[in-house]
């Protein structure tokens, strides 16, 4: 299994198999938080895919102001505040903030990123699109503290394709907690 087309194949499997672990890895993202934030930005969530981790939970519990993603359909990706206004699909289809100004790296305290898999390096492997690496790998981004967040049986034995672009995630959250790249 070499090809990221079919180790996507493979890790949607996988996740999907291991989905009931959600409220687990959920239990575990909390207390990662908390310790991370000091109230002062924004917590970057996203909405969940079927399959996903789903923590929109999370928007009851955290005092500091949450963001999600928008996808312009082109490859970029930004981040606006999650307010009460409803939220309409962006240009992937996902629900996100229709209007609001971007948020910058300096407004977030914390990246929570979806993935179908992560190495022990801290790659990610996605669904392909590269939204998230494309923001992460402007420095201002990469400096944010992003952790993939998915059950422990995506974190992946040997190491994954990688392009010149990758920039190695803080670290994952699991339903056994929170791990970092060796």
């Amino acid at each position: 299994m070499n090809g990221k087309a079919e180790l996507r194949r493979h890790y949607r499997k996988v996740r999907l198999a291991h989905q009931r672990e959600g409220d687990k890895i959920g239990r575990s993202v909390l207390p990662l938080i908390e310790q991370s934030i000091s109230g002062s930005g924004h917590v970057g969530l996203f909405w969940p895919l079927s399959g996903e981790v789903d923590l929109r939970w999370l928007r009851e519990r955290l005092p500091s102001q949450l963001g999600l993603p928008v996808a312009d359909g082109s490859g970029g990706l930004q981040y606006r505040c999650w307010s009460d206004a409803p939220l309409q699909p962006d240009s992937c289809g996902i629900p996100a903030p229709a209007h609001g100004s971007p948020l910058g790296p300096d407004q977030l305290e914390l990246l929570l990123v979806p993935a179908l898999a992560v190495d022990q390096q801290g790659i990610r492997l996605g669904y392909g699109g590269g939204y998230y690496d494309r923001l992460r790998a402007d420095p201002a981004w990469a400096a944010v503290p992003a952790w993939v967040v998915l059950p422990s049986a995506c974190i992946a034995a040997k190491l994954l394709p990688r392009d010149p672009w990758d920039v190695p995630f803080t670290g994952w959250i699991t339903e056994q907690g929170a791990g970092r790249p060796a």
